[in-house]
């Protein structure tokens, strides 16, 4: 089986107050003719289907049932995106492929859950469809009726009596206070008529997203879980590869060379207390770089500044020992998670030995603010540009490094700069 993707529409900006009630007005209209639509395919497809499947013929009812479903369903998805202003949720659907059999090709629909979601859709957005669609007529007829009755209200017929709605709830007799009392109406109608025709297109809109997106949100959500696990995994072991390799090119390299110095003061003591001794400061003077060695090394593991005292000192530490010159903005939520101050620290880190080694930049701004659920860290310079996660230059282990925490990496550098380093990491 392979996948077949729902195409996706732009996403609508949001609208003044006005055309949103025009949106929500034609969507919650339009949802009882579509639901009734759905409701008839539906009921008649299954029952068909259902009635004869003794006879085979019913396979390919059913099946042909939830194409057409699924065709109403992409085309609800389409006015959820116009009605609901935001990005469209990707769906997919399970096609037969040219290495089955025709048969096992025309009954692929059967075996694809969210095709069934489709037509379950039909009979529910019947239901919900008619509700928003009776809501909305009345509402607006109340609006259109009360505002200009006063117009028309002299062609209408009196009745016995000439009693009126306003003389029977003894608000006056005649017209005028007739015409008073449906002009408040209207007024009323109108002032409620944003809220109330938005309430019934989200009635019938919250249980479409829930129906017809719900199965593939769920599914993007595993994704990306899995995603963020791989992510992890392979970035811990690249750096427990870069761990070894940098304690067996530094620290082990310097302890074998103290233990040979050491070794040779010990000989040289009784012969040569003198040359004993330089040795001994030799080796002195390797213990001292092997420390240092060690804790920049400790550093890379679990910076004590990030463990103590928390990450906007270890920000500000960063700043301190960059190699350029940096500007820092930071305004950082309290009740951060450790492993997302970790990977907000490291981002910037990195990102900034990349501006050191390759960029050629003077200058470097760093920002790490909220926005939304996530933690916005951007890294900018005005180097020479040209810098991509294929190049290597740590930006693939960086990438890898967000990702492990179920963030997002982008690096916008056209050649000859500059460069923009932008990391989205969830701040929950």
């Amino acid at each position: 089986m392979t996948t077949m993707s729902i195409p996706t529409t732009a996403r609508r900006d949001p609208s003044p107050l006005a055309a949103r009630v025009g949106w929500d007005t034609l969507y919650a209209l339009t949802a009882f003719p579509l639901g009734l639509l759905g409701f008839v395919i539906t009921i008649v497809g299954v029952a068909t289907g259902v009635a004869t499947l003794i006879v085979w013929v019913g396979v390919l009812v059913l099946a042909a049932t939830l194409v057409v479903s699924s065709w109403l369903a992409r085309l609800e998805r389409v006015r959820l995106v116009a009605m609901q202003g935001r990005e469209p949720r990707p769906t997919t659907y399970r096609v037969g492929t040219g290495r089955e059999g025709r048969v096992a090709r025309l009954i692929a629909p059967l075996r694809d859950p969210q095709m069934w979601l489709d037509t379950l859709w039909g009979p529910l957005a019947f239901v919900t469809g008619l509700a928003a669609f009776i809501v909305t007529v009345v509402w607006w007829a109340g609006v259109l009726t009360g505002l200009t009755y006063w117009f028309w209200q002299i062609w209408l017929p009196q009745s016995e009596g000439n009693e009126t709605l306003a003389s029977l709830i003894g608000l006056g007799d005649g017209r005028l206070a007739d015409s008073l009392l449906n002009l408040a109406i209207g007024l009323a109608a109108l002032v409620t008529l944003p809220w109330v025709v938005r309430g019934a297109a989200w009635l019938h809109a919250s249980l479409a997203d829930v129906v017809l997106n719900g199965r593939s949100s769920m599914s993007a959500r595993v994704e990306r879980a899995e995603g963020a696990r791989d992510a992890a995994q392979e970035a811990e072991a690249v750096a427990l590869r870069r761990l070894e390799r940098d304690i067996h090119d530094g620290p082990q390299q310097r302890l074998v060379r103290l233990t040979m110095d050491l070794g040779r003061a010990r000989r040289q003591v009784g012969a040569d207390p003198e040359q004993a001794s330089a040795t001994i400061e030799s080796a002195l003077e390797q213990a001292r770089e092997t420390l240092d060695e060690l804790r920049a090394l400790s550093r890379g593991i679990a910076p004590p500044l990030l463990v103590d005292r928390g990450l906007g000192v270890a920000l500000d530490e960063l700043v301190v020992r960059s190699a350029v010159p940096v500007t820092l903005v930071h305004d950082l939520p309290a009740g951060l998670s450790p492993h997302v101050e970790t990977a907000v620290y490291f981002t910037v880190s990195e990102a900034l030995t990349n501006v050191a080694k390759h960029s050629g930049a003077d200058t470097a701004d760093v920002r790490v603010v909220p926005n939304g659920s996530d933690l916005l860290v951007q890294v900018r310079d005005a180097g020479v540009g040209g810098a991509h996660p294929g190049k290597g230059q740590g930006l693939a282990g960086l990438a890898q490094r967000v990702a492990a925490v179920g963030g997002t990496l982008e690096v916008d550098s056209p050649v000859g700069g500059p460069t923009l380093v932008t990391a989205r990491i969830p701040a929950g």
